[in-house]
């Protein structure tokens, strides 16, 4: 791989860790919120990131012709988060939120193991080792919050829900991968569709409520703008250009970051566990880094 290759493949990885730094603050962010209902928050939000992709158009109005791709690419791309979302949602209900979480945040270890599946991608056993490693540290987490986890067969159906909404954001990643000469500007037009739809289910399943005052409005804004805005153009660039697997290790921090923002703020406590689960998602993604670099001739 060439020096140049090389560099730009970098920058694509990191554009991808900064979509995992802006999905940290999602959490903080919707507590600012207030209670507006999933989809109608996810239509708002989806809406302010569309606004934002159209936004750059106005320096490149040629850029609007990424709009224009053939069906599967819209099947994907609106699947990928419309699909990632309405899943997560219904899990949400059908299943409590923590024992849910957990069962989505399987889909970076999909990620990893399906990254062997791509084209000019070597899967090592030190990859398998540092995502498991990832997971532990986020059960970790999980299982360390007041209660405990219990995994009860009377929300089987909230599972399976949250292990579809996390093999279809894997499904999202890789694919997005092989569809790599598709240019991100037709990530505006998957926002702008994942907002309509989510505007949709809003009318039938929830009861409308608007933000109270200039905080929530402030915060609202902020998410379309941030984690459900850039964050899907800058993993759209990540997922595509940079390391997939790297970005894989990488998305087992963001629950840790958003924990320790939770805590800034004042939301959440902080605990013991918290050290153990860094430890092994750090380790993990060590682990996973060491397998990447070539051995000495």
């Amino acid at each position: 791989m060439s020096a140049s290759t090389e560099t730009a493949r970098s920058r694509a990885t990191v554009a991808g860790f900064g979509a995992i730094a802006l999905w940290a603050s999602l959490a903080v962010l919707a507590v600012f919120t207030g209670t507006i209902p999933p989809f109608q928050l996810n239509a708002m939000t989806f809406f302010v990131g569309a606004l934002a992709g159209a936004g750059r158009w106005i320096m490149r109005p040629q850029a609007a012709r990424a709009l224009l791709q053939p069906p599967v690419v819209w099947i994907v791309g609106v699947g990928g988060l419309f699909g990632y979302h309405a899943l997560y949602f219904a899990a949400l209900r059908l299943a409590p939120p923590a024992e849910a979480g957990l069962v989505n945040y399987l889909w970076p270890l999909l990620i990893v193991l399906g990254s062997s599946l791509l084209p000019g991608e070597k899967l090592r056993p030190a990859h398998i080792l540092g995502a498991v490693a990832g997971f532990a540290g986020v059960a970790a987490l999980a299982f360390g919050k007041p209660g405990g986890l219990a995994f009860d067969p009377a929300h089987l159906a909230g599972y399976v829900c949250a292990f579809a909404a996390a093999f279809a954001w894997a499904a999202y990643s890789l694919l997005s991968r092989r569809l790599g000469e598709v240019p991100t500007d037709a990530v505006t037009g998957f926002c702008l569709a994942t907002a309509l739809l989510s505007a949709l289910c809003h009318l039938a399943f929830e009861t409308t409520v608007w933000p109270q005052g200039a905080a929530q409005w402030a915060a609202l804004i902020a998410l379309g703008l941030g984690p459900v805005g850039a964050a899907f153009y800058l993993w759209d660039v990540g997922v595509k250009k940079g390391d997939i697997r790297m970005l894989g290790f990488a998305s087992y921090a963001t629950p840790i970051l958003s924990t320790l923002l939770l805590i800034f703020f004042g939301f959440a406590a902080a605990t013991p566990v918290l050290i153990v689960s860094c430890a092994l998602i750090v380790g993990g993604a060590l682990v996973a880094t060491l397998a990447q670099k070539p051995k000495p001739a």
